[in-house]
């Protein structure tokens, strides 16, 4: 029953990086609004998606490191 609850636990720790990729994306998306609002002619959005894209893939790594502790042998 420990393996269990230790497979749970870590599980739950590596979920923790879902909330950084949150966090990020907001940043990265205020910081774009803010940026077209000062100067609607700037080519913002190429740099903005790629950091949109780390942001997430941070996140979708951390989702399945999750699986593989849950679902793994």
């Amino acid at each position: 029953m420990e393996v269990a609850a230790a497979k749970l636990i870590g599980a739950g720790l590596a979920c923790i990086a879902l909330v950084g990729a949150g966090i990020g994306i907001g940043n990265i998306f205020a910081a774009l609004v803010s940026a077209i609002a000062r100067n609607p002619s700037a080519q913002v959005q190429a740099p903005a998606f790629l950091g949109f894209a780390l942001a997430e893939a941070t996140g979708l790594f951390g989702l399945a490191i999750a699986f593989i502790i849950l679902f793994g042998t």
